[in-house]
């Protein structure tokens, strides 16, 4: 799952990732295999919808900034001064002239005013003067406009859940609710607002269905769980097994799946699919969807030195975090070289006599060495302890020498 996950991070691809085993035959209950398509392209369209507001950011920030500054100081009506504040307007900054303008206010042309003030607001907007004031806002209200939709048919009805959900939406649109916020907050609503007016909804979609269709990544996990144990012939059905397997057929070698926002075709989408196969084997499968992954890789298992490097080289690996735990006790935690080599070690010994989870072990195994320090740490005083390789040894050995018990350090 990581590969595919990091060769989609550094192919800007949509991913997702589904488990085969949540699948149905379509026409029983439950979810068709078309919906991971569907969920796909949602995910490509929320990509690029990112991507286009990141693209129009300066420009929402400037028509958000003008829009708050309406808010602060409104233009005043025909015929009223414009030295006169709306005294009705809980928004309206009251700012005396001699504090705009200092004490030159005759020398001040009238039609000038306004345009002074306005300016005078914004540099205080941008040093942070107007952080504290509170300002009213038109939000859209968070509850579902129109009667809340929902379909409970067989399979591939979700879709059309979605769609009627969006059609009450367009019929009846959200109510603007009043809300009171502070500047920078009202200011972040309004910049969002102005991205999503700014944003070609139609183009987003284009690109979207252009991107699922050409770089998009579908990674079928438990994919040997679907596989019918010894190679099908029951005589009943398997809904969510040899009958997952065949609907699986049409996409992967290629079709057109119908969408809310238009036809996708999976031709050139990436299929990846793994399983343990611990209980049987890829034979398996049937003999059509065999041929439809002609690439297949065996991962070996984890060693000694790779879970010493998942410990100590990962931007967040579990060394920094427990560190990091550790210090908001006021414990300062120093690993040794050996000791870390000494966790991974045990880890590799408990995987090899009992299920083998990989990576995951080492999770538990840190928790079980700094067990006793962290029950104890609001007792001890603020000072460096050192993890130390007979330290890992005294808190595992009873456990990971004894089979039976090395079966809890899941």
């Amino acid at each position: 799952t990581e590969i595919a996950r990091r060769l989609a991070q550094l192919a800007q691809s949509p991913f997702i990732k589904v488990e085969a085993s949540k699948f149905t035959e379509v026409g029983y209950v439950g979810r068709d295999v078309e919906s991971m398509v569907r969920d796909l392209l949602q995910l490509a369209i929320n990509m690029v919808t990112k991507e286009e507001e990141e693209g129009v950011t300066d420009k929402a920030a400037q028509a958000a900034e003008e829009r708050l500054l309406d808010l602060l100081l409104p233009s005043a009506p025909p015929g009223v001064p414009e030295d006169v504040p709306d005294q009705a307007n809980d928004n309206v900054i009251e700012l005396s002239y001699d504090d705009v303008f200092g004490s030159d206010r005759k020398k001040i042309e009238p039609d000038r005013t306004f345009f002074h003030t306005r300016e005078k607001l914004r540099e205080m907007l941008h040093r942070g003067e107007l952080d504290d004031r509170m300002v009213e806002l038109a939000v859209t209200s968070a509850k579902p406009p129109g009667p809340v939709v929902e379909v409970f048919s067989a399979g591939g009805m979700d879709d059309m859940q979605s769609s009627l959900q969006d059609a009450f939406s367009k019929m009846f649109p959200g109510n603007k609710e009043p809300r009171k916020v502070k500047v920078p907050e009202a200011l972040e609503i309004l910049t969002k607002e102005e991205s999503q007016k700014l944003v070609d909804t139609e183009s987003v979609t284009q690109k979207a269905i252009r991107r699922t269709e050409q770089s998009g990544i579908i990674f079928l996990d438990e994919i040997d769980k679907i596989a019918s144990r010894g190679g099908g012939g029951s005589g009943s059905p398997d809904v969510s097994r040899e009958g997952v397997q065949r609907d699986l057929l049409p996409i992967v070698e290629g079709s057109t799946v119908t969408t809310k926002y238009g036809p996708v075709q999976t031709d050139h989408i990436l299929f990846i699919a793994s399983g343990a196969f611990h209980l049987n084997k890829p034979s398996d499968l049937v003999p059509e969807l065999q041929g439809r992954f002609p690439i297949r890789v065996n991962l070996t298992d984890l060693g000694e030195e790779e879970f010493y490097r998942i410990l100590t080289e990962p931007r967040n690996a579990l060394v920094k975090q427990y560190t990091a735990l550790m210090a908001t006790e006021g414990i300062t935690l120093i690993y040794e070289e050996d000791a870390l080599r000494e966790m991974a070690k045990i880890a590799v010994e408990v995987n090899s006599k009992t299920e083998n989870i990989g990576a995951r072990r080492l999770h538990t195994v840190m928790e079980r060495v700094l067990d006793e320090l962290s029950f104890d740490a609001s007792q001890r005083n603020a000072e460096p302890f050192t993890v130390t390789p007979e330290y890992v040894r005294e808190q595992l050995s009873e456990i990971s020498d004894n089979e039976d018990l090395s079966r809890f350090i899941l």
